[in-house]
């Protein structure tokens, strides 16, 4: 049972009739999606991976679609290699309207009269947005993926590397900490804290602590949130603001205030009510700014002072001179050389725990690669010898276990992959060899 004052709520926003058919939806069990990773997978080839489960296209996103039931993604390494992300269906709506957002710019992702888009995804965490948004932006613009709480932060930053994308800086901030940012980002991404109703039938817990103190609650720091990031965005620029929840206190209210009192005009909203679509509640609305849009100007400034070229350099695939080097204590890091004033501005400016992609650990000569760099598609795959692991060795690998391989084996470092996927790299010495895999993202359940 829902709490009748929830339910009362429901028939004033909604109507009898669509507050009826949304309740007697939440006592079902809630539809399962997931997104392909196009730099990786097309969405057609990941449709064949789960070929028994597939259950239909998600009408909104391209790289989306449903399963019947729920696989066990922890013992599917195609989960690990960062191929896919595990998100709910309304929330991929975000991408349709990045898009549009960015046709309205009206800036091509690609062109070099500018220096691309700067993006910020302020509540990021676990990443569902963020994964998305870099999916859809060009490799000439910059995400700044943020999440307030520290223990969430870290979750972020690993599904960021999984995603593989060069493009990005992940951060551990507060709203109120992006003051000296003023004016600096074209489209902000803000999927608010709420009261959670949307996720009532997938979050039982979220029923318990719901009550119209906590709704008023909910708002009332949503408002402070957009307001806290308001300068950082460019006039002219766009707000996708987003919630899972259905009251009109911190959906439409809000939004109406964010055009009236911080100077907004509405472009479009939308609101998925189980029921309706195939998918959980969620709320979604896409505001500009107002004011005269004027795009960042191209800058090619280098990280590296000395534009040092490292010896990990052949690591990667791409052109060197088209990406900047960065050393971070024995950490080689890179990222796109176009990017570089961007990401040094966020660096110096923020609480900046990841940036680009990790390439190798120098040890005195040794380069020793890092994990991460075999999730991006930045890796150049002819730098290591590669050994294919069939589903029971690359389960032991991603549990951390140490793999033994057959004497025709070349000695040191070895990129494992599984039907076609990289996963990570280990050590060969012979008689043993050393797992390189994370001991954070190991693997606890395998199977009989």
């Amino acid at each position: 049972m829902y709490p009748s004052e929830f339910v009362n709520s429901l028939k004033i926003d909604f109507g009898e009739e669509r507050a009826s058919k949304l309740l007697s939806a939440l006592y079902r069990e809630p539809s399962l999606s997931v997104r392909a990773n196009p730099a990786k997978i097309p969405t057609e080839k990941l449709a064949e991976h789960f070929s028994d489960d597939f259950d239909g296209a998600v009408p909104w996103c391209r790289e989306g679609f449903y399963l019947k039931s729920r696989p066990s993604f922890t013992l599917d390494p195609f989960f690990h290699a960062g191929y896919y992300y595990v998100q709910e269906a309304s929330s991929m709506y975000t991408g349709l309207m990045l898009e549009r957002a960015i046709t309205q710019l009206s800036v091509q992702p690609d062109s070099a009269a500018h220096s691309g888009l700067r993006l910020l995804d302020l509540c990021a965490a676990p990443g569902g947005k963020s994964t998305h948004i870099l999916s859809t932006i060009g490799p000439n613009d910059l995400l700044l993926s943020n999440e307030v709480i520290r223990s969430r932060a870290s979750i972020l930053a690993e599904n960021i590397a999984k995603w593989g994308s060069p493009n990005v800086v992940v951060s551990n901030n507060d709203p109120a900490d992006f003051g000296s940012l003023k004016d600096f980002f074209d489209i902000v991404v803000i999927d608010a804290p709420c009261s959670g109703e949307g996720m009532f039938r997938k979050d039982p817990d979220a029923v318990g602590e719901w009550s119209p103190d906590n709704v008023r609650l909910c708002a009332s720091r949503q408002k402070r949130i957009v307001s806290d990031i308001w300068p950082a965005l460019k006039k002219g620029g766009f707000l996708i603001y987003s919630t899972c929840t259905f009251n009109s206190l911190e959906n439409d209210e809000n939004v109406a205030w964010i055009a009236s009192e911080l100077g907004a005009e509405l472009i479009e909203q939308r609101q998925f009510l189980p029921g309706e679509e195939r998918g959980e509640g969620f709320f979604i609305a896409l505001l500009r700014k107002n004011g005269n849009y004027f795009p960042s100007l191209s800058g090619k400034k280098s990280y590296n002072k000395n534009n040092q070229i490292p010896a990990c350099a052949s690591y990667i695939s791409q052109d060197s001179g088209q990406y900047t080097f960065s050393l971070k204590g024995d950490l080689w890091k890179v990222f796109p050389s176009a990017l570089a004033a961007d990401i040094r501005t966020l660096e110096s400016s923020l609480k900046v725990i990841r940036s680009g992609v990790a390439v190798a650990v120098q040890k005195g000569r040794d380069m020793v690669p890092e994990a991460d760099l075999a999730l991006s598609p930045l890796l150049n795959k002819k730098a290591f010898p590669s050994v294919e692991l069939n589903l029971e060795d690359a389960l032991k690998f991603l549990s951390k276990e140490n793999l033994i391989f057959e004497s025709g084996v070349p000695l040191g470092y070895l990129l494992l992959i599984f039907k076609g996927a990289p996963l990570g790299f280990v050590k060969n010495l012979g008689r043993r060899s050393n797992n390189l895999h994370p001991l954070s993202r190991r693997i606890r359940i395998l199977p009989d």
